[in-house]
């Protein structure tokens, strides 16, 4: 797997603003099929910096209707790296 193709984008909210200005952890969505190690190689290549640590979840897709039926939206992994506090990812 590429390192382009682990990190789909990287997810930009208030929340997510707020916790890489406090405590230096940034969000991504990532693939699905990506674990902590290939998401820890591909950011510190991507943007030249430490990783400290990788936190995974998986957003459940939701049931989704119409007039012509029901269907699933799709599941999203996001991954939530630790930065190591002298490194800085500038997104903007």
């Amino acid at each position: 797997m590429e390192k382009t193709d682990v990190i789909v984008k990287p997810l930009v909210t208030e929340k997510t603003t707020f916790y890489a200005n406090e405590y230096n952890r940034i969000a991504f969505e990532v693939d699905g099929r990506a674990t902590k190690p290939i998401i820890k190689k591909a950011v510190e290549e991507l943007y030249k910096v430490r990783v400290l640590g990788v936190a995974t979840k998986v957003r459940k897709g939701q049931l989704q209707r119409n007039r012509f039926g029901y269907w699933k939206s799709r599941d999203v992994k996001q991954a939530i790296v630790k930065v190591h506090p002298e490194d800085k990812i500038e997104l903007f």
